[in-house]
């Protein structure tokens, strides 16, 4: 049988395996995950170049003719089309008029009287 010591010590080590194994999954998913964030930032800059480029030349080429000519599906043209958000300045809150909320009476089951007949 093992002593409280043995058993401590080969809980530690244990331990300490599963530890380094959990630390080194954690770095690497890390790591893949910022250079994920990297690659994905490269491709949106691709992507919105390719819908500058595409919007340029609508003058002189339609969309199914730049597809013919690159062997590119002429779904993933028109997506860099569309997808490309032109610059321009800071948004504008728009605020729409609400009319003032008035509380009502509550009502008591007989009939009001106009303001008229309460004036008198």
């Amino acid at each position: 049988m093992a002593t409280p010591e043995e058993i401590e010590q080969r809980v530690e080590e244990a331990d300490a395996t599963r530890s380094a194994r959990r630390a080194a999954a954690a770095r690497e998913v890390a790591e893949l995950a910022q250079r994920r964030s990297g690659l994905a930032e490269q491709l949106e800059v691709v992507e919105r170049q390719l819908g500058d480029v595409i919007t340029g030349a609508r003058d002189v080429m339609g969309i199914d003719e730049l597809a013919r000519f690159t062997d590119l599906p002429a779904t993933d043209l028109t997506r860099w089309l569309t997808g490309r958000k032109p610059s321009r300045g800071p948004r504008r809150k728009t605020t729409k008029p609400v009319a003032p909320v008035v509380p009502l009476a509550p009502h008591s089951g007989a009939p009001r009287e106009s303001t008229a007949a309460a004036e008198r």
